[in-house]
């Protein structure tokens, strides 16, 4: 059963941050320049939140508000459930599908350690099962 931790050692754990005070605007172009769909929110250092892309398009364009006139800290979700490196690539998807997310904080120790996405999981799965069928493959063969 595949874990959390490997997915942030394949995919590292340097997650991009930004402060609670920063426009919508500014955000959506570290997202742009990055490829990325999400973003760690920080205030005061520590932990506060994501914004991610769907965060945007229903928090700010939807509602006719200007991206450059919204702060991060106004539309970021916060409610979000976190994980730890120890649970598995199951449960991580068990959430995301039960809560209809895309992105899960990872803490380790009460630090965060990380960010994955939906992608995340489902690049882990098929690489578990490509490694199942050749697994497979051998001792039928062997």
């Amino acid at each position: 059963m595949s874990k959390v931790a490997t997915i942030l050692a394949r995919k590292g754990s340097n997650a991009v941050s930004i402060q609670t005070n920063t426009t919508v605007y500014d955000a959506l172009k570290i997202m742009s320049d990055k490829n990325i769909g999400s973003l760690i929110v920080l205030e005061d250092g520590k932990y506060a939140g994501i914004l991610t892309e769907r965060d945007y398009s229903r928090k700010v364009i939807l509602q006719g508000k200007h991206s450059s006139e919204i702060t991060v800290g106004e539309i970021m979700s916060t409610d979000l459930p976190d994980v730890n490196p120890s649970d598995t690539v199951e449960r991580c998807m068990q959430l995301m599908s039960d809560k209809n997310i895309r992105y899960l904080p990872v803490f380790d120790g009460g630090n965060l350690a990380g960010i994955i996405s939906i992608s995340d999981v489902v690049t882990e799965t098929i690489i578990q099962q490509k490694e199942t069928i050749s697994q497979l493959k051998n001792y039928i063969q062997g």
